[in-house]
């Protein structure tokens, strides 16, 4: 198997929740990482005291200690893996095979094993409790109960285990169940307020939950004291850690990632986020002794502190926590900021392209790994070519659209994509266009079908009132693909291609030269077909008006509805809201309104009919046409 080995879907337990990742054995270390946070657990090999393999309820799984007096236990291995003799010629421990107890028996033993409270009926583990999951431990006569973290990924949680503890066990006169409950609670993840805080952060302006708090900041936890609601945030659960400078140079974010999140009622935050002023000051003082803060954190805080508030809150965190402070990388947008202003669902906010991800701040909060992406696109924005929209696909199929995000930015953001080899869609599109004016469209066919029907939409309104000359405009300047700036590239990069494969040097001078004709040739042709367009436009205005399609019949008769549904809704969503709402009729609907333009269309031919015989052959149409208003004028002799 070489000098690694590595397995996908293995999966662990959090909190009474299987998390799946993937497993590496190297000679150095072992290595576990979380597919769903991109959590790595690193064992060094040296650090390695024990390992079991144990059939499980799925498969097999793997439970390693080390000399530290953690314990890890990964599932979802295959029988035929067994072969890790890799195991004692790499680490020199021996694999021991171990297998459970399945006797149903309730009375037994109960072992601490570093952060691990086993259950044992004859030297055999029935069950496992990891200490970590505790959030508290309650005692009674002869009874302690063990209370667990929630966890709401988990579709069926364990609330308590309790445990029955004879009388008079102890040897030395100490009473058993508080020996027991001590044991759980020396490892356990319980908050308890003991003692005075180690510093505390007045007035604290939170972005998420929002609101001013006051930050208390303990051993193992952090509390959040506000004027309505309290939270208290073990270090455990802390995942990320971000320092970013907000787009005006004048504020920073901390923002703290939360896995599982706080909770709110039914609202759960995932994300922590303070929001500082570069220019407050801060002067600090640990309530802790000097040798205390120098032997707990071996140098990374002082007993004494002063700088920047937003500097001492993420120094102290980072030393508390114990994890590392992601700032943003080397992108640098077109404004020079490290960040990119856009939208997100309702809210505008900022988007921080970093060095294995993104993170979106702030409403709602969004930290997207590169390793969780399936591909990015750049889309057409939706109501101006003065924006586009940046899309992300993750693996699970979920879809995130950053809109309004000034077109300036696109060179800037497709580099830094295009850099971190993440997959483009249509990205032979977007390289042709890079530096030009157009987007690519994330759903070409529902925006396309859109433009036609707003096409059709205004010849209608074109025939039937004889004016309407907007529409067109209006359409090709939605259309950046169609700037004049763009169609001489694009002339030119085509005639190189299909010149170079004509017979000699001399076509080719020829091909060359005859190409640029094409382009002003086309221009014309289109300016002059628009005048004789507009004379085509006059008639009789005593003439019958054309009859209308079934989807206008459609539309007259149920507009106002679709304003009553819609209260506020502007005239383009009418028109879209209509046009979704056609699409979705029914055949046997549509053919019913096919019926009625078919009717109007019967009516329209026969009172054409009768306006020839009776009113055409006694009028002359006189066409004066004012060139200097440019407008036509129709007189009946």
């Amino acid at each position: 198997m070489g000098d690694t080995l590595e397995f996908n879907n293995i999966h662990t337990e959090v909190k009474g929740s299987w998390n799946d990742g993937r497993l590496r054995f190297s000679k150095q270390s072992l290595v576990y990482k979380s597919h769903k946070t991109g959590k790595v657990d690193s064992i060094p090999a040296p650090e390695l005291s024990a390992a079991q393999w144990r059939r499980v309820c799925v498969g097999h799984g793997i439970k390693l200690a080390t000399s530290t007096g953690h314990v890890y236990r990964y599932d979802g291995f295959r029988d035929t893996v067994r072969e890790l003799a890799f195991f004692k010629a790499n680490y020199k421990v021996e694999l021991a095979e171990k297998d459970m107890c399945v006797k149903g028996w309730n009375w037994g033993t109960a072992k601490f094993t570093g952060s691990l409270l086993s259950f044992d009926v004859n030297d055999s583990p029935v069950f496992e409790i990891p200490l970590a999951s505790v959030s508290q431990c309650a005692t009674g006569k002869n009874e302690v109960t063990v209370e667990f973290h929630q966890n709401d990924d988990a579709e069926v949680s364990l609330m308590e285990v309790r445990f029955y503890v004879p009388p008079n066990t102890g040897d030395d006169g100490s009473d058993p169940v508080e020996a027991f409950a001590q044991n759980v609670l020396s490892k356990a993840d319980v908050i308890q307020a003991t003692g005075d805080a180690v510093c505390i952060f007045k007035e604290l302006q939170c972005l998420t939950p929002r609101g001013r708090y006051d930050i208390r900041i303990y051993p193992t936890f952090l509390h959040l004291h506000g004027k309505t609601f309290d939270y208290k945030i073990p270090y455990t659960t802390v995942l990320r850690l971000f320092l970013l400078p907000h787009k005006d140079q004048r504020q920073m974010f901390f923002v703290i990632s939360l896995d599982p999140p706080i909770k709110q009622g039914q609202t759960r935050y995932h994300f922590l986020i303070l929001l500082f002023s570069k220019d407050e000051e801060l002067s600090l003082a640990l309530n802790m002794s000097e040798d205390e803060v120098e032997k707990r954190y071996e140098g990374k805080l002082s007993k004494n502190m002063s700088g920047s508030l937003y500097e001492i809150v993420s120094r102290v965190m980072k030393a508390l926590v114990n994890r590392k402070i992601t700032v943003p990388g080397n992108f640098q947008g077109h404004s020079g900021s490290q960040c990119i202003t856009c939208a997100y669902k309702a809210s505008s906010g900022l988007l921080y392209p970093l060095e294995r991800g993104f993170i979106y701040v702030h409403k709602p909060p969004v930290h997207l790994r590169f390793e969780e992406i399936s591909c990015v696109n750049f889309a057409r924005g939706t109501t101006t070519t003065r924006s586009f929209d940046f899309e992300i696909e993750t693996k699970q199929n979920n879809q995130y659209t950053f809109s309004n995000i000034e077109r300036e930015e696109y060179g800037k953001l497709f580099d830094f994509v295009n850099a971190k080899k993440l997959n483009i869609k249509n990205r032979g599109i977007k390289e042709g266009m890079k530096g030009a004016d157009g987007y690519s469209d994330s759903d070409e066919d529902q925006h396309d079908a859109y433009l036609e029907r707003m096409k059709e939409e205004g010849k209608i309104r074109e025939e039937g009132d004889g004016s309407d000359e907007s529409e067109g405009d209006s359409d090709e300047s939605f259309n950046p693909g169609e700037e004049d700036d763009d169609v001489p590239e694009e002339y030119d990069s085509n005639a190189s291609v299909s010149d170079s494969e004509a017979d000699d040097a001399d076509s080719e001078d020829e091909g060359k030269k005859k190409k640029p004709e094409k382009k002003p040739k086309k221009v014309v042709k289109e300016k002059k077909e628009r005048k004789p367009r507009k004379e085509k436009k006059v008639k009789d205005p005593g003439a019958p008006k054309r009859p209308m399609s079934a989807y206008m019949l459609w539309l007259n008769g149920n507009r106002e509805r679709i304003k009553s549904e819609n209260p506020g809704i502007s005239v383009t969503e009418i028109s879209k809201k209509a046009g979704e709402m056609w699409k979705q009729l029914s055949k046997d609907r549509k053919e019913e309104w096919d019926r009625k333009a078919e009717e109007a269309k019967k009516q329209y031919e026969k009172a054409m009919k009768e306006y020839r015989e009776t009113n055409g052959s006694k009028h002359t149409l006189i066409l004066l046409e004012s060139k200097k208003k440019k407008r036509s004028y129709v007189f009946k002799i």
